[in-house]
């Protein structure tokens, strides 16, 4: 008899409606009035994303806003030589693509998982009935915009940073942004080969560079991550 090879079933197939636990931890909904709420919950769905799946790949046409749940995603695109640049890192609580929906093109970026995660999102549709119906929804989304713009201009200044420990606080600074990311806390749960799929480093380095970061007071390393002990003093940390 021929055995066949298992069929792939993609996150898109995955997809569900979400838990009263997976709708609580959804910032953007407690903004909404009773009618909005009803609408957006009713479109919502998630998706359980492997490491590896992508999320959103470049050149596909947009079909939803998504948000993280759960897990830990990454934001990359290719340089014209073949190269491997990572944007942004996504933690849970964020919601990303913003402008690619409201301009409704391709994506131009893909946005792949780290680790095992829980994907949110509404459906195009969705997001502009939003839009045009609810005040709240759009002070939303244009603090997201004007936040995602700071935190790339930050992302490439970053790049341009030969010294490694720079990048590497600028990396975990960039995940502490609580307009973005308001469910982060003071704790962040990555390992150190995750924070250095975010940065562009070897594990290695992003392990002294983690041990400077701690020698200086600016996060503690703790079992299964790392504390932020001074995100300001985080953000403008200068090396030599």
């Amino acid at each position: 008899m021929t055995k066949h090879a298992p069929v792939e079933i993609s996150l898109h197939q995955r997809r569900r409606a979400p838990t009263t636990v997976e709708l609580q931890a959804i910032p953007w909904l407690a903004l909404l009035n009773a009618q909005e709420h009803l609408r957006a919950c009713a479109a919502l769905q998630v998706g359980e994303a492997l490491p590896g799946d992508y999320v959103c790949r470049v050149g596909r046409p947009v079909t939803y806003w998504f948000g993280l749940i759960d897990g830990l995603l990454k934001m990359s695109n290719e340089t014209a030589d073949g190269r491997n640049i990572t944007l942004i890192g996504v933690p849970p609580g964020g919601w990303f693509g913003e402008g690619t929906v409201l301009k409704q093109e391709n994506y131009r970026y893909n946005i792949q998982a780290l680790r095992p995660s829980v994907i949110a999102g509404i459906p195009v549709e969705t997001f502009h009935w939003l839009l045009d119906h609810s005040i709240a929804f759009n002070r939303y989304v244009m603090n997201q915009l004007n936040e995602r713009l700071g935190q790339f201009i930050a992302a490439r200044q970053s790049d341009r940073n030969p010294n490694p420990d720079a990048r590497v606080a600028s990396s975990i600074a960039s995940l502490f942004n609580p307009v973005l990311y308001p469910r982060m806390g003071d704790v962040l749960r990555i390992t150190q080969q995750e924070l250095a799929y975010l940065v562009g480093l070897s594990r290695q380095r992003v392990n002294e560079a983690l041990s400077t970061l701690q020698e200086r007071n600016l996060v503690r390393l703790e079992y299964g991550g790392l504390k932020v002990l001074d995100i300001a003093a985080l953000r403008a940390a200068v090396f030599d």
